[in-house]
């Protein structure tokens, strides 16, 4: 039998449906949201209190018809802080730490749900 660790791991996540596709790792960003919506990233756990789930700081754009992370976009909103030095200096380092701009790194699948399975498990 296999380990536990050595088993598939799945997470169903529900995804904008006119969010870009996932690109290769190490493509540029293209705000597909996958990464985020799977688990959050560091600054994520902070900000959502939580190590699993979607990051509560992804926001969906809809005038770039992509998700962004709400810590770079308006960390204002995601702290409560509103010194101006303090948001400007919270954007910044959420941009390195979420290595914006090096290239996507989520190692992941994303698979569509077939409609019928999808309505099946809203309805459980």
């Amino acid at each position: 039998m296999p380990s536990r660790s050595s088993l598939p791991h799945s997470t169903v996540v529900w995804i904008h449906p006119q969010a870009p596709a996932k690109p290769p790792v190490g493509a540029p960003c293209n705000g597909c949201g996958l990464c985020c919506l799977a688990e959050p990233c560091p600054l994520g756990v902070w900000v959502s209190r939580r190590r699993t789930g979607a990051c509560v700081a992804l926001q969906w754009s809809d005038a770039g018809n992509r998700y962004l992370c709400g810590m770079v976009v308006d960390p204002a909103r995601q702290t409560g802080w509103t010194h101006p030095w303090a948001v400007r200096a919270v954007a910044a380092l959420a941009r390195r730490w979420i290595a914006s701009g090096v290239g996507c790194d989520a190692d992941v699948t994303a698979e569509a749900v077939a409609a019928r399975d999808t309505q099946r498990d809203r309805a459980s």
